[in-house]
């Protein structure tokens, strides 16, 4: 049994039984009752309508639940007879279900779990995994994202800004455990772009493929970080790089630029180049310029100091990093690296000491402390 393929149904079949009379939560707790059994069942006796199987048994399910509480008695008056088993209706209510997921009423961490439960059909325990919390506290987390959006309308218009967020927030978590974030967030991103006519949604399925395609490349075997200008090209994903470069150049040829096409274009100039020495930093630079403008953002303003440190050399590049907080995540380390390019080494050890006492996790932890350690000549301070 394909358990990705199961879950790609799961959007579709909360939408029939919400159609049907279901709230929201009520639907999808039903649904994963209803993948529970069908884990446990169909590897002996699958299903020739899977969806249907799925729609009948989460149906049922529903019905259970609602009978067993007698302050839904009104409600279940209003039921219709479980229908028979046969093939499921032609409607698809997943893009409903994205602009419901991904609310802005919930908070990101809320929105990107109830997106992997509604949308990516994945259990609670999975995605307690994928977060490493209890599933405890993945289970009142999903309650209360579901308690939130009880009240809204299922066919309200919803924001495609915001449920690209939401995907982009959990593709950055990366892998985990047993559940691939990354993956499944471009297997979602998919869904979205052939549900609605979006540069953005293009240009952030692009993001996702190009950054994808150097992931076997970014960890040594024993886990620790490899920077991009380290990294053996060869072992890139060529066939992922030429669809996300595909994909991109369809969206930028609509002229409606947003942050996820420029940030697209500069992956993809990274993974055009044959070597770090033959990376288009003039280029780079200018498509960060587009994106602050787009964004204003300091992550943005930080990313370019980079960049343009690498084009003009280290003081211009730190000549772009002033009057950025210091407080910015990684600013320290972009600061060490510029110090070091424009031959500080005293102060570029110092500050790479100080960028891995911020460091969020401990691969980035020890790459930072090992540059330090470089510095000062293999001895730690």
């Amino acid at each position: 049994m394909d358990e990705s393929r199961l879950r790609a149904v799961v959007p579709s079949v909360i939408g029939i039984l919400g159609r049907r009379g279901a709230d929201f939560a009520a639907a999808e707790d039903a649904v994963q009752e209803a993948l529970v059994e069908a884990l446990r069942s169909w590897p002996d006796d699958p299903p020739r309508d899977p969806q249907g199987w799925l729609v009948t048994v989460a149906w049922r399910k529903f019905l259970d639940a609602t009978r067993a509480e007698t302050s839904r008695r009104r409600r279940e008056e209003r039921v219709e007879e479980e229908p028979a088993p046969g093939p499921a209706p032609e409607v698809d209510d997943t893009l409903q279900l994205y602009f419901l997921c991904a609310h802005p009423s919930l908070s990101p961490t809320s929105a990107v779990a109830l997106t992997l439960r509604a949308l990516g059909g994945l259990t609670t325990r999975q995605i307690a995994a994928a977060y490493l919390v209890p599933e405890a506290t993945m289970a009142q987390r999903i309650s209360r994202a579901k308690r939130t959006v009880a009240g809204v309308r299922f066919d309200a218009p919803g924001d495609v800004g915001t449920v690209l967020r939401v995907l982009y927030l959990m593709f950055n978590e990366g892998y985990s455990g047993d559940v691939d974030l990354a993956a499944e967030a471009i297997r979602l991103t998919r869904e979205l772009v052939s549900r609605v006519d979006a540069e953005e949604a293009a240009g952030l399925l692009a993001l996702m493929l190009l950054h994808h395609a150097r992931r076997p490349a970014r960890t040594r075997s024993d886990g620790s970080l490899v920077p991009l200008a380290e990294q053996d090209r060869a072992r890139w994903d060529p066939r992922l790089i030429t669809e996300g470069v595909e994909i991109l150049q369809a969206a930028l040829a609509r002229d409606r630029l947003g942050e996820f096409q420029a940030q697209a274009a500069i992956a993809a100039l990274h993974a055009d180049a044959r070597s770090a020495a033959e990376t288009d930093w003039v280029q780079i630079v200018e498509w960060y310029d587009e994106l602050v403008r787009l964004t204003g953002s300091p992550v943005a303003r930080l990313n370019r100091a980079v960049a343009v440190g690498e084009a003009d050399g280290g003081r211009a590049g730190l000549a772009a990093l002033a009057g950025l907080d210091p407080a910015l995540p990684r600013h320290a380390a972009v600061a060490a690296y510029l110090h070091e390019k424009d031959g500080d080494r005293v102060t570029a050890a110092r500050l790479y000491a100080e960028a891995a006492r911020a460091a969020p996790n401990l691969p980035e932890r020890d790459h930072l402390t090992r540059q330090a350690a470089r510095l000062h000549g293999g001895q730690l301070t």
